[in-house]
């Protein structure tokens, strides 16, 4: 009788496994996703007679790729901008950081049966480069993407990464964005688990102090806690230092009670500090801007003041009308803001913070203070940096050969030009087109074919940008900014042929997307063509059939 039951579970499964999808309803050259009872998502596309089958999932966090985009060979994600191919899944664009679990099919004349028990194998054997040594300085995104980056295309040396942090490579701009907020646990912070190093044969020297990197001779020099020097000479050099906080030179600075936010640590520190607390936060950035959006979720602090010295937030990046969306959603959760005022200083008794002091000779009591008042790239210990904004490199961030700049710090080429960008999804581009210069690799796309990405989560809304914009006030919105539902095209100047350099959406994904592929390749619409009702998602579509 046990046998019977064993074998009614396995056809069961069996059953659950195969899905069947007729052919019509997918168009020639494009997509489209099928939720199941078990709240997986089986994406299809189609390229005439060929039908290629995927986890329908994006692997970042989980947003339904059917309701993105399809341009060419090129899958969106609606939500932040993940590219895979269509026709094997590899990941193309992050944030993602890895393609999508690919299933295997069976055509059935008009129909198609999709058995997600059988995945494709897509490992490659690490057969390339076997005996060098790649040395990575720095575990944020763009140190890991390098080394996750080499080990799933080929490369077979050996990889190792030496950060300051304690901490194996995590999600950073979770911590703003839903960390502080108790919206995630810190082990789901960790990228590919807590054993990802040992897993990917990936030596992790963590809570190393790198004192000196001499790009010359490919040689770093790790300074240990008694002060000794230890050398290390590799191959390949990748230097993603990142970036520090800055920390203004206003009196009692370094007060107790005085926070930045910038690694794990940090984040922990200031959860665990906030509590019951009279929060300030001096800067309307979007780190101090998420920051009060996640310790207002928490529900701990006492209050919480932001303080800006000009009327806006996020004022390099957004429009009034915007910004104005913005204040007026904090202020409905019981943020106060101290507008036109610097800090002239901070207040302590006995040591810890008890105010702090405005430019107007106000004073606004407080607990504790966040500083979000911006961040400097770490390139003080690069022998030889050609420039003070960052480190100049080519188009695969050489900077010589064999080593490589990364990150926060690279001033590098892209499709706006050249510029330093401290963006998370920049930073995990830059580790993807490192890795393939790293192997020689000529079918990866290098930074001029790549475009700036960055979102921001308050309150449960997303703002997403696409591009990079001189300045947010030559705009043209469409939709409403107060009912976060509108999307603002952003020029560098205010004549009429000139093309759209960036856009901003609040729950305008699609539109987005539309325009973040028209501005890759070179098609951003002008604002004649704007004002006069041009349809970005037709003209996107037509430009990649």
């Amino acid at each position: 009788m046990s046998q019977v039951n064993s074998n009614q579970d396995d056809n069961k499964i069996a059953t659950k496994n195969l899905v069947t999808i007729n052919k019509s309803d997918i168009p020639n050259g494009g997509m489209k996703s099928y939720k199941q009872d078990d709240d997986s998502i089986i994406l299809i596309t189609r390229d005439e007679d060929e039908f290629f089958a995927f986890d329908g999932k994006c692997p970042h966090v989980g947003a339904d790729l059917g309701d993105g985009m399809r341009y060419g060979n090129r899958v969106v994600c609606p939500w932040h901008h993940g590219t895979f191919d269509s026709r094997d899944g590899r990941l193309l664009e992050p944030v993602a950081m890895r393609g999508l679990t690919q299933y295997e099919l069976t055509d059935e004349g008009d129909s198609l049966t999709v058995n997600t028990s059988a995945k494709i194998d897509k490992r490659v054997e690490n057969d390339k480069l076997t005996d060098t040594h790649t040395i990575i300085v720095g575990g944020g995104g763009a140190g890991f993407m390098t080394a996750h980056q080499l080990r799933h295309t080929g490369y077979g040396g050996n990889i190792t990464i030496v950060s300051a942090d304690d901490n194996a490579p995590y999600n950073r701009p979770l911590l703003s964005k839903a960390f502080m907020a108790g919206q995630i646990d810190e082990d789901k912070l960790f990228f590919g688990g807590s054993n990802w190093a040992d897993r990917n044969n990936i030596k992790l020297r963590l809570n190393q102090t790198v004192s000196e990197i001499q790009p010359n001779e490919r040689t770093i020099v790790i300074e240990n806690e008694s002060g000794e020097n230890e050398r290390q000479t590799a191959d390949f050099l990748v230097v993603a230092t990142g970036a520090q906080p800055k920390i203004p030179p206003f009196k009692g600075a370094d007060a107790k009670g005085v926070y930045t936010l910038r690694n794990l640590d940090d984040a922990k520190a200031i959860k665990a500090a906030s509590s019951g607390k009279h929060v300030v936060i001096v800067g309307t950035g979007f780190i101090g801007m998420e920051v009060a959006s996640s310790l207002v979720q928490a529900g701990n602090v006492a209050s919480i003041t932001i303080i800006g010295r000009s009327a806006r937030v996020m004022s390099n990046i957004v429009s009034e009308s915007i910004s104005n969306a913005l204040i007026d959603l904090h202020k409905e959760k019981g943020v106060t803001f101290a507008f036109g005022a610097g800090v002239d200083a901070i207040n302590s008794d006995n040591g810890e913070v008890s105010g702090v002091v405005l430019s107007d000779g106000s004073t606004i009591a407080a607990d504790m203070v966040i500083l979000g008042t911006g961040v400097a790239p770490r390139t003080d210990i690069i022998d030889d940096v050609n420039d003070p904004d960052g480190v100049q490199v080519d188009e695969r961030l050489q900077l010589r050969d064999g080593v490589y700049a990364l990150g926060d710090i690279a001033k590098a080429p892209n499709q706006m030009g050249r510029m330093r960008i401290e963006h998370w999804r920049v930073a995990l581009q830059h580790g993807i087109v490192a890795a393939a210069a790293i192997l020689g690799e000529d079918n990866v796309n290098a930074l001029e074919e790549r475009i700036p990405f960055f979102w921001s989560a308050q309150y449960g809304n997303s703002l997403r940008y696409s591009g990079h914009a001189a300045t947010p006030d030559n705009g043209i919105v469409f939709g409403t900014p107060s009912k976060f539902d509108c999307i603002e095209y952003y020029f560098d100047d205010e004549e009429e042929n000139s093309r759209a350099s960036a856009a901003i959406s609040l729950g305008r994904d699609k539109e987005l997307v539309a325009f973040s592929e028209l501005l890759r390749r070179g098609h951003a619409p002008t604002r004649a063509q704007i004002n006069a009702g041009f349809d970005i998602i037709t003209q996107a579509q037509a430009l990649s059939r």
